[in-house]
């Protein structure tokens, strides 16, 4: 069976709201002095490892010019180093400091506080099955959905060409 229209327009609403609901409980009472958006790029990078900056913004979905601005701020902040790419030397990797490890920690552990708090009056079985749910549903918009073959081409050919 599949999903009605409306419900995936009310999960598509949903999943908006909640994203801005949490991104703003997460915010809340932070005291790491960095803004959001400097937090995601240290997240995303130690997630990624060392990369060309080009990278970075694929996986941030952002252009390389915002990257670029961010990445000076984390670079003068200490929490983002440069190093040289040992494949190409014209080209560069950022990657995580040691303070910028710290940080994001530090920030990881309150972030976990207060949803710890948040979710006081949850039972294990319910943050459970919402932990399952949300894994599921980022599997499900992760995982790109199979091609529908074009009328008239035989799809069963490489590419769904005809002879």
């Amino acid at each position: 069976m599949t999903v009605r229209t409306a419900t995936a327009e009310d999960l598509v609403e949903e999943v908006f709201l909640f994203g801005r609901v949490l991104r703003n409980v997460l915010v809340a009472g932070s005291d790491d002095g960095l803004p959001p958006a400097l937090l995601g790029v240290l997240h995303v990078l130690v997630t990624v490892g060392p990369c060309r900056q080009n990278e970075l913004a694929n996986h941030l979905c952002v252009s390389q010019s915002s990257l670029s601005r961010q990445i000076a701020d984390l670079v003068d902040a200490g929490f983002v180093e440069r190093r040289p790419d040992p494949v190409d030397g014209r080209a560069s990797l950022v990657q995580l400091s040691e303070s910028g490890a710290e940080l994001l920690n530090k920030n990881k552990e309150d972030r976990a506080d207060r949803l710890h708090d948040l979710l006081a009056g949850w039972s294990q079985d319910e943050a459970d099955a919402a932990l399952a749910s949300l894994r599921h549903l980022k599997n499900t918009f992760s995982t790109p959905p199979a091609r529908k073959p074009v009328a008239g081409t035989n799809s069963h050919l490489p590419g769904g060409h005809r002879p």
